[in-house]
């Protein structure tokens, strides 16, 4: 299939940029690039994967069963799945929930084979893609800026990055990997684990977790009492700031801005525009 024919398919099955990017597990720039012209050659792989969604008989499935946006994010992205798969060297490792929903503990978690990226949040559990290398650049930029203001204050805040485990709400249901967080009462960690909430959690949002970051995430780390929530979408060029202590909508910047962190009253500021200047290059990757 042609770039020009899967445009052509695209339209007819009124696909958005995102839903494809979620079905095909392509990067949504990527297909953002390929759809605006702006890639004129795309990796066999790429169209291979795009092309499969496009098929007839897939795409007539997917629209009979899910006929607008928020029906196909609330199955394909924010819906529990009642099982999940790992991958372990190249044995792949199934675990069954008995198509039961909410029933998997912290026990169950542990006994995951060492290395699975995966989050377990009010009893369910959410297998996690690797993220890419600019996600984990930007999450390192961030941790090492608050390391450094909070040396240079000589202050009590402790500073995490992914994948280090926080049991969030102090029970058995909820084990989470915030990709950065900050923990400010030294008495919630522990040797193996976070036991609490942190007092500020970022999560940098890719096409594959977007509405987990944005809605299922949000809404459970503003109910466990995190104080400061910031999700950073690099594809979006937006960074969003809720301060769950001043109010329920967030602040909206972009990668143009200085962020001011709000737990230290603004204090220390996360300067993206330095961010994406020193990571420019891997903005600009296709893949």
């Amino acid at each position: 299939m042609t770039i020009e024919e899967m445009k052509n398919k695209k339209k007819e099955y009124g696909f958005t940029n995102m839903q494809i990017s979620v079905l095909s597990g392509v990067p949504l720039g990527t297909v953002q690039k390929i759809f605006g012209g702006a890639t004129k050659a795309p990796r066999y792989e790429t169209i291979e994967a795009i092309e499969k969604i496009l098929n007839p008989m897939e795409a007539g499935r997917i629209l009979y069963n899910h006929i607008n946006d928020e029906e196909f994010t609330k199955h394909f992205v924010m819906e529990p799945a009642p099982a999940y798969k790992v991958n372990t060297g190249k044995k792949a490792v199934h675990w069954s929930s008995n198509g039961k929903i909410g029933n998997k503990t912290i026990e169950d978690y542990i006994k995951l084979p060492e290395g699975a990226r995966v989050e377990l949040i009010d009893g369910n559990l959410y297998d996690m893609a690797a993220p890419t290398t600019l996600h984990q650049k930007i999450a390192a930029e961030i941790l090492y800026l608050f390391e450094s203001f909070i040396r240079s204050n000589d202050g009590p805040c402790v500073p995490f990055i992914a994948p280090t485990d926080v049991q969030l709400d102090c029970d058995d249901k909820t084990m989470v990997q915030p990709d950065v967080f900050v923990i400010c009462d030294r008495d919630k960690i522990k040797k193996a684990r976070v036991f609490g909430a942190p007092d500020f959690a970022i999560e940098v949002v890719s096409p594959g977790n977007w509405n987990m970051d944005m809605s299922v995430k949000l809404n459970k780390y503003k109910a466990a009492g995190v104080r400061e929530y910031w999700t950073v979408s690099p594809e979006q060029n937006a960074i969003n700031v809720y301060e769950f202590e001043k109010g329920d909508l967030p602040c909206c910047y972009t990668f143009d801005d200085k962020v001011p962190v709000g737990i230290w009253d603004g204090r220390c500021e996360v300067d993206f525009k330095e961010i994406y200047k020193r990571l420019k290059f891997m903005f600009d990757m296709d893949e």
